[in-house]
């Protein structure tokens, strides 16, 4: 197996993660870190037994030793250091969320498609065995048709109006940072819609504290969800079917469990990781480079422009706008 040469491009707490994951991955070479400080590259580099370590996100991305980049900066500059990286003729994951509207995320694919160059979102909740075991339980038929979902991601972090969270300047607020796993949840387990109900709770900084959503797929069918940066909440998905119930167990969009509730019988199936588990979808990257292909088939890029326009629909609703 041909052995992969990743470069990180930005190097904070999610980049930590991943590098992590990528020391444990089989085919995967930390080729090159690039950050705006040579400093701070050169301490990630060695943390992580990088090879190289530049001090601009240019020189990474022209680095002809480097495959492919892991686009790790805040969410404002994803577009940016995307079409920096595939100007320069590199395959991109670029960390979720993918752009800051559908506007962005447009472009970014038709670009990546032009050039024939692989692109992908990193939603790595996508790639992960105990969801995608729950997707194809629901899927399935098995448990009949879905009635009713509801997901919710809320974290309690200490608030700071210049960190990245709470900064609209960087796309801070809740809906970008974690409400995008329920509504993930939702547009995976029941398409998309555009009937879309939002209520949000916007902060002195102007982002959004909470929002609570509700996505209307008729026939009484309803996803609702509900995200947020001041409150800590149980980080649950629930898909009630007709014949039964599966629970994704806290905190469902990383490593987890899942319990399928029927025929008066509860049954827990438990994923252990001995990592982070970003390793399945870098894992999943290098296939698709191996086969030459320039989008994922999982997380495809109508996928991500779905999950976009319901994302830029629910701003819209509850008056975020950057």
């Amino acid at each position: 197996m041909k052995e992969t040469r990743w470069g990180i491009l930005g190097c904070g707490h999610i980049a930590e993660k991943f590098a992590q994951d990528l020391q444990q991955t089989e085919g995967a070479i930390l080729q090159a870190v690039g950050s705006r400080s040579l400093e701070k590259a050169k301490a990630f580099g060695e943390e992580f037994e990088a090879l190289e370590a530049f001090g601009s996100y240019e020189e990474l991305a022209q680095s002809s030793a480097v495959d492919i980049i892991y686009v790790a900066t805040p969410h404002m500059f994803h577009k940016e250091h995307t079409l920096l990286c595939l100007k320069n003729k590199k395959a991109v994951l670029c960390e979720k969320a993918f752009g800051m509207n559908l506007e962005e995320v447009a472009e970014m694919c038709a670009f990546a498609k032009a050039e024939k160059l692989f692109l992908m979102e990193a939603l790595w909740t996508h790639f992960l065995p105990h969801y995608n075991y729950a997707l194809e339980t629901v899927h399935s038929g098995n448990l009949g048709k879905i009635k009713s979902l509801k997901a919710d991601f809320g974290i309690d972090p200490e608030y700071n109006p210049e960190g990245r969270l709470f900064n609209k300047g960087l796309g801070g607020g809740s809906l970008l940072d974690v409400g995008i796993y329920p509504v993930f949840a939702a547009l995976s387990m029941l398409g998309y819609t555009d009937n879309i109900k939002a209520e949000g709770k916007l902060g002195p900084t102007g982002v959004d504290h909470s929002v609570s959503i509700v996505l209307d797929y008729g026939n009484d069918v309803t996803a609702q969800l509900y995200c947020a940066i001041d409150e800590k909440t149980d980080t649950i998905c629930t898909i009630e079917l007709e014949f039964g119930k599966v629970l994704i167990n806290s905190r469902f969009h990383e490593p987890s469990a899942v319990t399928v509730i029927a025929e008066g019988r509860n049954t827990l199936k438990e994923f252990p990781v001995n990592v982070n588990g970003y390793h399945y979808e870098i894992l999943h990257c290098q296939e698709m480079l191996a086969q030459g292909k320039t989008e994922s088939s999982i997380m495809t890029f109508e996928k991500s422009k779905q999950l976009m326009m319901l994302l830029d629909g629910i701003r819209n609703q509850i008056g975020l706008k950057y």
